[in-house]
Order: C-alpha cells, then sequence, then structure tokens
C-alpha cells in the first residue's frame, strides 16, 4: 500500500528564499490528503505536478494565516475546473465562518459539496475511519487552538504464499478466508493451519504531522514509534526565548522530540524567514536525532510501499 508524503511548502509566516508556507500531500493508495494550505499552495501543486482534483480529504491544523489562505483559492479553483464529489475539510470551527464569506460576497456558489468537520485541542480525537486509514488529532500548544494529525494505517490482510496453494491445489475460492486468517480443511478431511499456508502482512506504519507548537510532552505518547514524524523547528537554539514567546519549537527540541518519542525519521520544517540557508537547523536537530532530513519542497518521503 502506498503511503507518502511530499512537501509543498515549508516556510513559516511569509514566503522568502524560494520556501513557501506550509502545506504537505500525502498520497495513501492513491488517495490523495491535503495537510495545510498556504497561499501559494495551488502554483506548488502545479509546480510538483500533484492534481488537486484528485484530493478528497483536507486537514487545518490551525488558523494563522501560513496554514490556511491558500484554501479559499482552491476551492474556488475546484469549482471551476468543473468538481462534482463531495470534499471534506477538517479544521478548527471558525474556518467555516471565514470560507463561507469570502464565498458570499464574491456571490460564488460551489458545484460541490463541502462537509466541514470541526477538530478540538481539548483531547485526541478520530476524525477519519477508512478503508485505509484512521486519522487522529494530536493536540498542540500554540498561541491559538492548534492540533496535529496522526495518520495511521489500518493492518492489511495476510498475505498467501501462492506455491503452497498451487501445490495442494486449493481453489481460489478460499483465497480470501485465508487471507482472514481461515485454516484450509481440504476434501480428504485434512486440515491445513493458515500459518502454513499465509504469512502476516507488514505491521502498519504511521506519520505524525506536529504543526506549530511549543515544546511540551503532552502529545508524546500518542505520537510514540512514529514511522515518520514532521515537526516544526521555526528557529534555532539559541533563540529558545524567542521560541517560547511565540509558542514555536526549535531544531535542537525538535530532535528531542524524535529521540523521546522513538521516532523512526524526523522531518523538520517550518523555518523562520530570518534563515536564508537551513544547514545550520538541520545540523542541530541531527546533532540529537542523526536521522533527521529538512522538509525540502518537492520531496516526497516514502513511508510504505
Amino acid at each position: 500500500m502506498k503511503f507518502e508524503v511530499t512537501i509543498l511548502g515549508s516556510s513559516s509566516a511569509t514566503p522568502i528564499f524560494n520556501r513557501n508556507p506550509t502545506a504537505q500531500v500525502l498520497n495513501i493508495n492513491e488517495k490523495l490528503y491535503l495537510v495545510d494550505c498556504a497561499e501559494g499552495t495551488q502554483q506548488q501543486m502545479l509546480r510538483f505536478d500533484i492534481k488537486a482534483s484528485r484530493i478528497d480529504y483536507i486537514f487545518i491544523s490551525h488558523l494563522h494565516g501560513d496554514h490556511y489562505l491558500g484554501l479559499v483559492g482552491l476551492l474556488s479553483s475546484l469549482h471551476l475546473n468543473g468538481r462534482k464529489k463531495a470534499l471534506k475539510v477538517f479544521c478548527p470551527a471558525p474556518l467555516k465562518e471565514i470560507i463561507d464569506l469570502q464565498l458570499k460576497y464574491s456571490e460564488t456558489t460551489l458545484h460541490y459539496p463541502v462537509e466541514f468537520i470541526f477538530t478540538s485541542d481539548e483531547k485526541p480525537e478520530v476524525i477519519l475511519d477508512n478503508q485505509d486509514i484512521i486519522v487522529e488529532t494530536i493536540p498542540l500548544d500554540h498561541r491559538i487552538p492548534t492540533t496535529g494529525f496522526l495518520f495511521k494505517q489500518k493492518k492489511r490482510l495476510r498475505k498467501l504464499i501462492k506455491e503452497k496453494l498451487e501445490k495442494l491445489e486449493i481453489p481460489v475460492p478460499y483465497y480470501t478466508a485465508l487471507k482472514r486468517g481461515r485454516d484450509y480443511e481440504a476434501p480428504d478431511g485434512t486440515i491445513y493451519k493458515n500459518d502454513t499456508l499465509t504469512i502476516d502482512s507488514e505491521e502498519p506504519k504511521t506519520y505524525a504531522y506536529c504543526s506549530d507548537t511549543l515544546y511540551t510532552e503532552k502529545y508524546f505518547e500518542q505520537i510514540n514509534s512514529a514511522s515518520l514524524l514532521y515537526h516544526e523547528s521555526t528557529f534555532l537554539n539559541d533563540m529558545l526565548d524567542r521560541a517560547l514567546i511565540t509558542h514555536h519549537t526549535t531544531a535542537l527540541q525538535a530532535g528531542e522530540v524524535a529521540l523521546k518519542t522513538n521516532a523512526a525519521k524526523l522531518i523538520i520544517g517550518h523555518f523562520s524567514a530570518r534563515y536564508k540557508t537551513l544547514n545550520e537547523l538541520l545540523d542541530e536537530a541531527q546533532s540529537v536525532f542523526p536521522n533527521t532530513e529538512l522538509a525540502v519542497e518537492g520531496k516526497t518521503f516514502v513511508i510504505s510501499e
């Protein structure tokens, strides 16, 4: 099952040095999920060959403009391009009023339904559960209500050992039951245990998206052992006082989050406009957690294939 994330924006409050504000696209089994939608997100999707029409789910972490100001433009473009299928937007409740107001005064009636599912930063909640993925909110500590999102693969069915099935001449109609863990009884009454005919599927992978937040351990248990962790890293640690005032995290602290939560890999992003180059931020995070990479725009990180 394909499970990967493409970075569309990695800057913080303003676009600068060819870096756009926050946006990412997850491809989960060929379904697209947009996570945050800063201004310029449409241009980034065109640049990196992401088809907006394939997006059915949008997740907005909070209502600072560098995380949602591209949304009304995207909704309008989908409307102009003839979209008919429904779109789900997971977001803080006031975003609906913001979108409705803009559509009202532009006298726009979308030709497709938009369902708003409101998030809360009070406690973790499952907000989406489909055949591929379960998505939970991650309550964070920012200046306004903010959540991250935890994407958890569902356990896949067991894998068939085709050579054994063919050797035993097991009829194809039994294959689904075998994938679900059933034993097989041959016509002569012989019972073949499931674990001799199948192997277990891989352990489900997880992607933890931690948007703007003060360093705090309150969400550590929820994101423990993430296959891939994205964590904001707005400042270098020599600006820790500024990070505390603005409720952001430093690159060093992001490395500590990955280390303490036993992440397999860390991506850092949401870089302050004061940094023209990012090597110092990467070095600082890697000093604590070596398996760290930058959220480089256009780069795709494969979580599972």
